[in-house]
């Protein structure tokens, strides 16, 4: 619980992080926040996302003995685990069907029936909701971008316009549906999406179904080189599209008419689903897209970015605040359009709107402050590299660079004292291969039930195996060899993976200079980050006069 906040009665928890203490559902947590009365009062955070008095949280679970027992919902997800793998959707797709009327054929019976069973005490809609917030975690755990990150969704929604009832929302790469049912939460709304994967956009149509939403339709299919909804013109798009994606399509799409800002390159694919995403727009309709930061600036996409601008198109920049989107650690901005009413859309829009949210929290209020918003005339703009990114139009206006410089510095010296502290004091050891050995496979842990996972992650499952002491001989370079492909890929093989027998001593032993390592490379990783700043900080500050050398 690195993310623990802390107050004056000791550490905060989120429900989330309860989830996790108690092995259930963030479903769960909130059902149990309804259904009992002596379940903790909040002691902070805010009305939709309150925090808990861990100590409290603790007492309460032992009270309950939630905490002392693998629940159903945590046994449904490891049954679903051991048949399909990576092939989670595929099961959450057959779930989904389980519970639908007359479905769910392919199921095995097994799982079929701890399905029907959980049903008897939630109702379905919720059991498919806590299964699709426990794997949009573990996506979240395992680096994937297979599903928009809560907080991107989170920040969709804050930015996104107020719908009529009769509005129409599409999302043209909506994965499992989670973007689009979140933004267009009425369920009047009439909601149309299309996903590559067919998995994906049967599971989030049978969701849709589960929760009563009548007026989603979701297809399968590449919403680029085949519209499904060709005619489709809507009051909303959000999209979240695939990035770095070079085989979008592009020597098939050269002539197509939805490039009227201009035709984008191979490696700018952002850009074509952007033009996608507003050739679907009604007039006054407006677009939300999630973008990488690096679309705002390069130059292969100049041209289009000019004429974004130039015809009153883009309204708004939003840099969001680092760590939003967890599957990865790159910056992205929320880029707001707005198909004009009339050809003199430029003539009624004479800025766009810069907010930088890259100071705050990734959880953080989502609300600018005064000095973190400008709005920029298009002329401004619209010089030789149209460089979007709102820090690069906020920072000479309101930056504080003496006073960010002397913060950054003070943080950077207090890591690097920190990280000395943190590395392990280690011994000679009885010489390399001196634990080859004796040694056992995780597969035939697992077999043994020492070994559950998370996500993709193996972790201990019983007192007989140290969690800290596992993981750490399975990020060994020999592991690491076992479970990288020729192509370089990384995926953890559970079959190859060995680690030496100890007893549950040395285990504990090895396992907290593990656990030490691990926390000094997260250090490093810090003070990486920190140098970056701090450098940007001091060459922009000397180049503008905010800052100077030393006499």
């Amino acid at each position: 619980m690195t993310d623990t906040a802390t107050s004056s009665v000791g550490p905060l928890v989120t429900g989330a992080e309860i989830a996790r203490l108690a092995g259930v559902t963030r479903a769960a947590v909130s059902n149990w926040r309804r259904r009992y009365d002596d379940f903790p009062a909040p002691a902070g955070g805010a009305s939709n996302s309150p925090l808990y008095a861990l100590a409290e949280v603790q007492e309460w679970l032992d009270k309950q003995r939630k905490g002392q027992e693998v629940s159903p919902e945590v046994e449904l997800w490891q049954a679903l685990r051991a048949v399909f793998g990576e092939q989670m959707i595929v099961g959450l797709a057959q779930v989904a069907e389980v519970l639908a009327e007359g479905a769910g054929t392919e199921m095995p019976d097994d799982i079929a029936i701890r399905v029907k069973q959980l049903v008897r005490g939630e109702t379905p809609a919720e059991l498919v909701d806590g299964l699709v917030e426990r794997f949009m975690d573990s996506a979240r755990r395992a680096g994937s971008d297979q599903v928009t990150s809560e907080r991107v969704v989170r920040a969709v929604r804050h930015f996104a316009p107020e719908l009529s009832s009769d509005a129409t929302v599409f999302d043209p790469a909506c994965g499992i549906g989670v973007l689009l049912l979140s933004v267009a939460a009425e369920a009047g709304l009439h909601c149309r999406g299309q996903e590559l994967d067919a998995d994906s956009a049967r599971f989030a149509q049978l969701r849709a179904d589960l929760l009563g939403r009548s007026g989603v339709r979701i297809v399968a299919g590449d919403s680029l080189r085949a519209d499904a909804w060709p005619d489709l013109k809507a009051d909303l798009v959000v999209c979240d599209p695939p990035a770095g994606v070079t085989e979008w399509g592009r020597e098939e799409l050269l002539l197509d008419s939805r490039w009227d800002l201009g035709t984008p390159s191979k490696a700018e694919g952002e850009l074509a689903w952007l033009q996608h995403a507003y050739a679907h727009t009604v007039p006054g309709g407006r677009v939300l897209m999630v973008m990488p930061a690096s679309v705002a600036y390069r130059k292969a996409g100049r041209r289009i970015r000019a004429e974004l601008v130039r015809r009153g198109i883009l309204r708004q920049v939003i840099a969001l605040p680092p760590g939003t989107a967890t599957s990865h650690a790159l910056p992205v901005h929320l880029w707001c359009l707005e198909r004009p009413e009339s050809t003199e859309g430029a003539d009624t829009y004479r800025t766009v709107r810069m907010v930088d949210l890259t100071d705050n929290g990734p959880d953080g209020d989502l609300e600018p402050r005064p000095d973190q918003v400008a709005d920029v005339p298009l002329i401004e703009l619209l010089d030789d590299t149209v460089d979007l990114t709102p820090g690069s139009h906020l920072r000479p206006r309101h930056r504080d660079y003496p006073g960010e410089y002397a913060a950054l510095r003070r943080q950077l010296e207090d890591r690097i004292r920190r990280l000395a502290a943190l590395l392990p004091e280690l011994l000679a050891g009885e010489g390399p291969g001196s634990l080859d050995g004796a040694t056992t496979s995780v597969a035939d842990l697992a077999r043994a039930g020492l070994v559950a996972y998370e996500g993709q992650e193996p972790v201990s499952a019983s007192e007989q195996l140290d969690t800290d002491y596992l993981q750490g001989f399975l990020r060994s370079s020999a592991n690491t060899r076992r479970s990288t492909s020729a192509s370089g890929t990384y995926r953890f093989d559970g079959k190859g993976a060995r680690i030496p027998r100890m007893g549950i001593d040395d285990q504990r032993r090895y396992g907290s200079a593990f656990r030490t390592l691990s926390a000094f490379e997260e250090g490093m990783r810090e003070v990486d980050e920190l140098s970056r700043q701090l450098a940007e900080v001091a060459r922009d500050g000397l180049a503008t006069g905010a800052l100077a050398p030393k006499e």
